[in-house]
């Protein structure tokens, strides 16, 4: 079964070495250019999406609407997207060891924020790159996570130091 990364997780992409992608920072904010009024009476928030390249070339880097999804609540409903006021990233080379964000402003009802789903699709040298899915919660710092459990990835360097850091703990020094 797929399980979904946590806000904050970085992940990395197979088919292109080097290449990983974080959503991350995910708050409440307004937006830089003024509410949009078809979303009044929703609360804003804004996500990041960074891109980076650990690679030994460039990689030429497409992220726009469309590519990035937003889903709050418990029934997934579609987020409201402030196009007008979001940063994508268009085209972008990615260099080696350097990055790229998008910033994407959203609104959704405050009671549904204590869930967010974020999908993302890269285009990278105009290929498309699997779809990737991030859960968190509005409020919460990144990698704390706000998915049900036994939906959190265990995988992963994080994890694997967090649980043997405990396994210290309880156990005493080695």
């Amino acid at each position: 079964m797929y399980e979904p990364n946590v806000v904050g997780d970085w992940q990395e992409y197979d088919e292109h070495p080097g290449l990983r992608v974080r959503v991350h920072r995910l708050e409440p904010a307004e937006p830089p250019r003024g509410r949009d009024d078809a979303a009044e009476g929703l609360t804003y928030f804004r996500v990041r999406v960074t891109v980076e390249n650990r690679g030994g070339r460039h990689l030429g880097i497409h992220l726009e609407d469309g590519q990035i999804d937003v889903r709050i609540g418990p029934d997934g409903e579609s987020a409201f997207l402030d196009w007008r006021n979001s940063q994508f990233i268009e085209g972008f080379d990615v260099y080696p060891l350097r990055r790229a964000t998008a910033v994407l402003y959203a609104a959704g009802p405050e009671a549904s924020l204590s869930q967010v789903d974020v999908q993302v699709q890269l285009r990278v040298d105009e290929e498309w790159a699997d779809r990737r899915l991030w859960s968190g919660a509005l409020g919460l710092p990144d990698g704390a996570g706000a998915t049900p459990c036994g939906a959190v990835r265990d995988e992963g360097l994080a994890h694997q130091v967090s649980a043997f850091l405990r396994g210290q703990s309880e156990d005493g020094p080695a």
